[in-house]
């Protein structure tokens, strides 16, 4: 058995899974289409997009992490019925509304150019789910996933997540289920956007760490610099100008990481951990091959799971 093997991960809640199939998909209905970017000039267009399931198996029956599945309408250029697209989960396991009959997702608008036509290209379902309107009618599937969600006993163990982009979908559900059960868990929040301005749900954020003692947010813009740090940071960069604050939590055998966005992201954060943390610390994160652990810049997204191989108290969804 490997060391990763021998990390014991936290016990995982039974969730359910696929009651709509794309074959036989619910229909929801939209409550509220918002943008939730910080700054109106943000060069990122993304929506929080509420959907009322109530009509639906996903009632009642998705937790916080999971994701849905949306069907747009339509065929594509060879006839063919649109793909199905999934869409992480914004919203705590009660929903939006407390019940469990409204969830969320955070939706960014797809806009890129052909490199060869230099044509326009629009993504078909985050402008479909972007364009929606309340009161429209949207097919949607699932809930999936089960790894990406808090413990069974989430009172049990404190966090540490981070998250790039529209990243912070599940833990924006997360970290609203960890409060709404007046929890006494550490909880940090690193979000990381190329601008001030691109940052998700930033009020939001700063209301709860304002009001919960055991709730921290920081966050790390990469293309500007912020006031309390000489030049533009990476979300892992927080592990050295916070060091003292997140190395307590992380040193906790109670401790977890989740990291959710961008790929390419973990690696970082997975460097910067083996940078800060020694001993037992480390080892109860990583796994590393001693040829690894001596040259900590050399490393590079091949080596991940192989020579440097994350413990089963490490959640990664990055995309």
């Amino acid at each position: 058995m490997s060391t990763t093997d021998s990390i014991t991960g936290p016990a995982l809640p039974d969730v359910k899974m696929h009651l709509h199939s794309p074959a036989k998909p619910g229909v929801g209905t939209v409550v509220s289409n918002e943008r939730c970017t910080h700054g109106k000039k943000s060069a990122g267009f993304v929506r929080h997009v509420a959907i009322d399931v109530s009509q639906t198996q996903l009632a009642g029956n998705f937790v916080s992490g999971q994701s849905f599945g949306v069907l747009p309408p339509g065929e594509d250029s060879r006839g063919k019925a649109h793909a199905l697209r999934l869409y992480s989960i914004a919203s705590p396991t009660t929903g939006e509304d407390g019940q469990g009959n409204v969830l969320a997702t955070t939706c960014k608008r797809l806009i890129d150019e052909h490199s060869d036509s230099g044509k326009l290209f629009l993504g078909v379902a985050s402008n479909y789910l972007c364009d929606l309107k309340p009161g429209d009618q949207v097919r949607v599937t699932g809930p999936n996933g089960k790894r990406f969600v808090l413990p069974a006993d989430p009172n049990a163990h404190d966090y540490v997540f981070f998250a790039t982009g529209t990243g912070i979908a599940p833990f924006r559900g997360m970290i609203k289920d960890l409060i709404a059960r007046h929890s006494t868990s550490k909880i940090a929040l690193i979000m990381g956007s190329p601008y001030a301005s691109d940052l998700l749900y930033h009020n939001d954020m700063l209301e709860l760490a304002s009001q919960h003692t055991n709730f921290t947010y920081l966050t790390a813009i990469s293309r500007e610099k912020m006031p309390d740090a000489p030049k533009p940071l990476y979300v892992q960069d927080r592990l050295t100008t916070h060091r003292e604050e997140l190395t307590s939590i992380l040193s906790s055998p109670r401790s977890l990481i989740y990291v959710c966005g961008i790929a390419g992201m973990e690696l970082g954060i997975l460097q910067q951990l083996a940078r800060t943390l020694t001993g037992d610390a480390l080892d109860a994160l990583l796994q590393i091959d001693p040829e690894a652990r001596e040259n900590i810049n050399a490393w590079d997204r091949k080596m991940l799971h192989k020579q440097i191989k994350p413990t089963r108290r490490v959640f990664l969804e990055v995309y």
